[in-house]
């Protein structure tokens, strides 16, 4: 696991593993997509967003398919999707919460990936999914207390990505340069082992 460090590299001496894809874990509320949508950027990667991905191939929106089908059903279809796309080659991909739970889908993001956990207070994430809805887990119950045991189950799972980026409400340019700074970081320790 490679921590954020405090110097960021340029970003043109940024480079993945050869075909492999980075991968964005975390909770919802984490910031996935915004992080992930700038640092395709400098990779000069395309970005996907799995959830966009499962409501194409579904043909209906996540919270839909909660509904629909259940829960069950989404993480199935979220696994053969993130598999597809991984296949398809490099790009920055950001996941739905619970995708690295399922170890099949964990096993596909070793295999063709580098994973990085945006990791997030509890406080900030009860902020930020409060300015948005259509978030199926916190359609019921307390949000709060929802986020609380998502945080107790998942993170100790998260903790296994190969980069570990503390989130917060800081500016996020830079939270995207401290993940190319690890990603650089994590580039220089892999020419130095090979």
């Amino acid at each position: 696991m490679t921590l954020m460090p405090e110097n960021p590299p340029p970003s043109g001496k940024v480079r993945l593993p050869p075909g492999k894809s980075l991968v964005l874990i975390g909770l919802m509320g984490a910031g996935k997509s915004s992080v992930g949508r700038r640092v395709a950027k400098i990779l000069n990667l395309p970005f996907v967003d799995a959830d966009e991905e499962v409501e194409r191939a579904a043909g209906c929106s996540v919270e839909d398919i909660f509904r629909l089908y259940g829960e069950d059903a989404f993480r199935d279809g979220e696994e053969r999707v993130i598999a597809r796309l991984l296949e398809a080659g490099p790009q920055v991909l950001a996941t739905g919460g619970g995708a690295f739970m399922n170890p099949r889908t964990r096993e596909h993001i070793r295999k063709a990936g580098v994973s990085a956990w945006l990791r997030a207070d509890l406080d900030l994430l009860v902020r930020r999914t409060s300015r948005r809805g259509g978030r199926p887990l916190l359609a019921h119950g307390n949000p709060r207390e929802t986020l609380e045991r998502l945080i107790e189950e998942r993170y100790p799972i998260y903790a296994e990505a190969d980069i570990v980026i503390d989130t917060t409400d800081e500016n996020i340019e830079l939270m995207v340069d401290r993940l190319v700074a690890a990603l650089a970081n994590l580039g220089n320790a892999a020419e130095v082992a090979s």
